[in-house]
């Protein structure tokens, strides 16, 4: 039985269904009864079948199905000698994929795959659309269209005339299914209505492909420091889990090169890699890289490695890759069982600072960490096991092993008033193999063989208060906490590499070992007191404040000048947080000289506004440490986002060193962004006025246009 004839038989049953003739239902399945399931579902408000012709006609809101195509219209003819289907008035067609096609006329097979459209529009996936002046379909896969014109953007509602913002027309254009691709032959880009590029032939991805191989969007803009800088990127897709984009640069006073990025998902891990080469305007070839991968073993190992690499110092600041100061690369193996975790880690480091000495900088490998949290006891008790083991080597200075084991155990308890306490023991002990370790005259240096031993026991106490009003709840709490162990636990044999960056503020207020790393211990009885407060909103808002001091009853020249615990009453740190609803937020952080209470530690972060208009502004000041190496420091940044129109925004940003002798100024920035449905366009302008040795004070502006739609674009000529 041909297709034709089975198409005729299905018209007929829900013709006669529809009619109310069971009789010739029945005689059209005894007719044919090798016709397991109708093909064709037709429905119309009129139908008629004229046998010595074999065509049949419906009329009035027509549906027909084929598969998972529908078509509608006023009016639908089949002719079934020659399986031509004929519609007219309103036209849709519900494609499988998604698109939608309209048309006023149409001549199609009886499967709806082959055909001539007249007055052809389409509805893509994304929302885009065509519209032509005819088309032909082939085999339900291939679309091609005379006189085309293609866009993504909404017709002004005022005045659907006028054309879109941007539009591009051509004399063909071909809509293949097959290889999801949409192709473009003798085209022209239109602005506002007005020609502004053409190209014999231009193709990108129809929208059901989420990635392939082309240009992406450029990005160009002018630099006093690199002159006219140009990128382009093309984007490779190398299989559906990895890909790589390309990216040249052009400048016309730095030199030229190019950057690349490189992504590959595994079955159990993934690797993202990024990189640069460029031959600058001296003919010395600069460069980075990296690279970051993670490794899921099984369920309870992991593993991965992270390189961050480059030729010089000033090379990533100055071509706009990175500002780090520090490029840190590691490799690691991590596992998580019970209540056990166990690290190796292998670090090295690449200092980009001015001082900075290569030979200085140390070598990590490897540093073992095991962590160990035994189950609760009857009486809710824990023990605790931890253990470091460490080597650090440098080309020049001072090299070191150690190894840390550290036993603990904790008891927590809650009283009948809701008063809550913790209970607390420790033994530490630090064995030291050190080579050249420098040393207060008159002792020199050291090299051998060291090492400590620390008991601590510590006791807390928290008496929180709550008190209910309305829908306001406040809750205040007073916090105790003594902490005893033995005085002369750091030692001049035992060197600090890990423990140099020390800050006291209300993050650490009660801890019993305020140093972060290994090498330095906190010695000697002392008290930690403080008050935490708070005001919470029964549906949002809430205001919270931390205020504390701690006090030791012998001094320790552990801590050096500056640090806030020189003396036996330590300074006073605090922390205030106010967010009454979400276009406030406040949070202020401050360390006061116990003296005079004059402040030597002042953050501010204040976030102000509605989104329409949101004002970030933050200020830092703090009295440098020796240790630290960093010196005092003030600062001053904030950023205005503006929304000035539904499709309108800018940002304005100023970076104000307060500290700075030779001016405040470090940087300020303008950008300014349209977006709509179909089409960025983002301008923006940079000044920068430090300079690090060939880094200078410059001016940069980058302009970005991007085509939604056709940012992931193919060129070529044919």
């Amino acid at each position: 039985m041909n297709r034709g004839w089975a198409f005729a038989v299905a018209i007929c049953a829900s013709l006669a269904a529809a009619l109310g003739g069971a009789a010739m239902a029945g005689a059209a399945e005894a007719e044919n009864p090798s016709i397991p399931d109708i093909p064709v579902l037709l429905r119309a408000d009129t139908m008629k079948y004229d046998r010595e012709l074999g065509i049949v006609t419906a009329s009035g809101n027509v549906e027909v199905s084929q598969e998972d195509r529908v078509l509608l219209a006023d009016t639908v003819s089949y002719n079934q000698r020659e399986d031509i289907l004929t519609a007219s008035g309103n036209i849709t067609i519900l494609e499988p994929t998604g698109e939608v096609l309209f048309a006023e006329h149409l001549e199609l097979t009886g499967d709806l795959k082959d055909g001539i459209i007249e007055d052809l529009r389409l509805l893509l996936s994304d929302s885009a659309r065509v519209a032509a002046a005819g088309g032909r379909r082939s085999a339900g896969n291939l679309l091609v269209m005379r006189n085309a014109v293609y866009s993504p953007c909404n017709l002004c509602q005022e005045d659907p005339t006028r054309p879109p913002l941007w539009q591009l027309k051509a004399i063909k254009v071909v809509h293949d299914k097959r290889t999801k691709n949409i192709e473009y032959k003798d085209a022209w880009l239109e602005f506002a209505g007005v020609p502004v590029a053409y190209t014999p032939y231009l193709s990108q991805p129809d929208p059901s492909v989420k990635r392939r191989t082309g240009f992406l969007a450029p990005s160009f803009g002018s630099s006093s420091d690199l002159g006219f800088v140009l990128r382009t990127p093309y984007f490779v897709d190398i299989a559906p889990n990895m890909d790589a984009t390309v990216s040249p640069i052009l400048t016309t006073k730095g030199g030229g090169g190019a950057a690349g990025e490189y992504r590959h998902r595994l079955m159990d891990g993934e690797i993202d890699s990024s990189g640069s080469v460029v031959v600058d305007s001296e003919d010395e070839v600069r460069g980075h890289l990296f690279s970051e991968g993670r490794f899921h073993i099984d369920d309870t190992w992991r593993g991965g490695f992270d390189i961050e690499r480059a030729t010089d110092d000033t090379y990533l600041r100055r071509y706009e890759f990175s500002g780090e100061r520090t490029l840190t690369s590691r490799l690691f193996a991590e596992g998580y069982r019970h209540r056990n975790y166990f690290a190796a880690n292998a670090y090295a480091f690449q200092g980009l600072r001015e001082d900075d000495d290569p030979g200085q900088t140390p070598l990590v490998m490897p540093m073992i960490d095991f962590n160990h949290v035994g189950e609760a006891d009857r009486y809710g008790g824990r023990t605790s096991l931890d253990a470091n083991l460490l080597a650090l080597s440098r080309a020049e200075g001072t090299d070191s092993r150690r190894l840390s084991l550290e036993a603990g155990w904790r008891l927590p308890h809650v009283d009948s008033s809701g008063a809550i306490f913790e209970l607390s023991s420790s033994l530490r002990g630090d064995l030291y193999h050190v080579n050249g370790l420098d040393r207060d005259e008159p002792q020199g240096r050291f090299s051998g063989i060291t090492g400590r031993l620390v008991p601590r026991a510590a006791l807390e106490g928290r008496f929180p208060v709550s008190r209910q009003q309305g829908t306001i709840s406040q809750v205040i709490e007073p916090v105790v906490q003594f902490v005893v162990s033995p005085f002369g636990g750091n030692p001049n044999d035992v060197p600090n590499e890990d423990s140099r960056d020390f800050e006291f503020d209300d993050t650490n207020l009660f801890t019993a070992n305020r140093f972060v790393g290994f090498d330095r211990v906190e010695g000697g009885p002392r008290v930690n007191y403080g008050v935490k407060w708070g005001v919470f909103g029964g549906t949002h808002g809430s205001t919270t404040l931390v205020i504390g001091q701690s006090y030791r009853f012998k001094t320790d020249d552990t801590f050096e000048q500056g640090s806030g615990l020189e003396d036996n009453a330590s300074d006073v740190v605090a922390k205030l947080h106010v967010a009454p609803g979400s276009h406030l937020d406040i949070m202020y952080r401050t360390r006061l000289d116990d003296d005079n209470l004059e402040a030597r530690r002042n953050e501010l972060n204040l976030r102000l506004g509605p989104s329409a208009l949101r004002l970030s502004a933050d200020y830092l000041f703090f009295n440098g440490q020796q240790s630290s190496g960093f010196p005092d420091r003030e600062e001053i940044n904030f950023a205005l986002n503006a929304q000035l129109t539904r499709r309108w925004r800018s940002k304005v940003s100023v970076v104000n060193d307060l500290d700075n002798e030779d001016g405040g100024l470090r940087s300020a920035g303008l950008s300014l962004t349209y977006e709509d449905e179909c089409f960025v366009f983002s301008a923006s302008a940079k000044r920068t006025f430090f300079q690090d040795r060939d880094l200078r004070p410059t001016d940069s502006v980058l302009l970005r246009l991007t085509f939604k739609t056709l940012g992931d674009v193919q060129t070529a000529v044919q």
